[in-house]
């Protein structure tokens, strides 16, 4: 794990600072789109996860890439990794400072790193499978244990939301019923630092649908290793559900996402 700690925090670095390098003031122009008019793609998302990709596989070549933007590779060492170049593409575009470089490597189906760094700040954060979540800020290293429990009445919780407007519907009514019942919500944008704040304790809990792997593969792992509880409605977090709380406050929370019908 530590050989793909290491690449993977090398690739994320020098993928941060080239997304930085490339984008220009004011907002950045639009390449294409992909499940809606609203779902955004940018020539430096592809040129992102091109980069990483060929760092990657020049170093490790028999192990399997996927990422967000397409031109996945198969591999024969069991290591597969999943890349987010830009995670929160629209605030990317519009300049907010809340868009990441995502990237994880699992082994035979089982995530054992994860690395994240927030694009436009530098922070960075990364976990290993058993080996706890940091915050690394140069050469200092800060452990993340996760917010302290909460009732879910004094929760804030994080959400987000599909591009597709019917599914986006769905998924508001359900943030709606909630909302009287925790202390607020917030949308950020992008799911894997929705799930490092999490982990950093600047949020209580989390919850949101139509997650690729990509999306939360790295953040969820950082957040487990922080102690928190990734799970779904299957106990597996995917596409369907996604949702996240601190150990002793997980079955009250998801009580509440399954009356909320998300």
């Amino acid at each position: 794990m530590t050989e793909l700690l290491d690449l993977a925090r090398d690739v994320a670095a020098e993928a941060a600072e080239h997304v930085r390098v490339l984008r220009p003031r004011g907002r950045v122009g639009v390449a294409d789109t992909k499940s809606s008019p609203t779902d955004l793609v940018t020539a430096i998302d592809r040129s992102c996860e091109e980069l990483i990709r060929e760092r990657i596989l020049a170093a490790r070549p028999d192990d399997a890439f996927v990422g967000e933007e397409g031109q996945d590779v198969s591999g024969t060492s069991g290591v597969e990794w999943v890349v987010d170049p830009i995670d929160g593409t629209v605030n990317f575009v519009y300049g907010i400072p809340r868009y990441a470089v995502s990237i994880a490597a699992r082994r035979d189906g089982v995530d054992e790193i994860g690395v994240v760094v927030n694009i436009a700040t530098g922070e960075a954060y990364e976990a290993t499978a058993g080996g706890g979540a940091w915050r690394v800020d140069g050469d200092e290293r800060t452990r993340l244990t996760g917010p302290p429990a909460a009732p879910v009445d004094q929760m804030l919780v994080a959400t987000g939301f599909n591009y597709v407007p019917s599914v986006r519907e769905h998924q508001a009514a359900a943030v709606g019923r909630m909302l009287p019942h925790v202390r607020d919500i917030r949308r950020i944008g992008a799911a894997a630092l929705d799930l490092t704040d999490l982990a950093e304790g600047r949020l209580d809990a989390y919850v949101e649908q139509g997650l690729k792997p990509w999306d939360h593969a790295a953040g969820g792992l950082i957040a487990r290793e922080a102690g928190l509880v990734v799970t779904g409605l299957d106990g597996v977090p995917d596409e369907r559900l996604v949702v996240a709380a601190p150990a002793a406050a997980i079955a009250e929370f998801l009580a509440l996402v399954e009356r909320c019908r998300f």
